[in-house]
């Protein structure tokens, strides 16, 4: 089974993600902030894809894909951002400091599934 670790601020993007994720046979786990989320991968928690919010409080999105990315672990699992931004710039940002994809909030659950099949193998 593959796991999926997501990490968002909302507490209901957690649950309805993590209910589309299971229903759809994957293993999820999750963390309510950056800070959290490498705390737990520096522990060594074994994931195939990392979900994360951009606009979090505390260290962002993008901060975080950049500490993901100096874990050996981590180097090259694949990152999506679920965000409600969607400027060029912004996903150029993501992208350089390590992101595999972008899926805009509000994503529907075959936008979301369909997105993750392309990256996870």
């Amino acid at each position: 089974m593959k796991t999926i670790f997501l990490v968002d601020d909302s507490a209901t993007i957690l649950l309805s993600i993590s209910n589309i994720l299971s229903k759809a046979g994957y293993g999820v786990d999750k963390a309510a902030n950056a800070e959290e989320a490498l705390r737990k991968l520096k522990t060594g928690l074994k994931i195939d894809l990392m979900i994360t919010d951009l606009n979090m409080p505390g260290m962002n999105g993008i901060d975080l894909i950049k500490e993901v990315r100096k874990l050996p672990a981590y180097k090259f699992i694949p990152i999506l951002f679920l965000t409600t931004e969607s400027q060029q710039a912004r996903k150029q940002e993501a992208k350089a400091a390590g992101a595999s994809g972008w899926i805009v909030k509000p994503a529907t659950a075959d936008e979301l599934l369909n997105t993750i099949k392309l990256v996870i193998r």
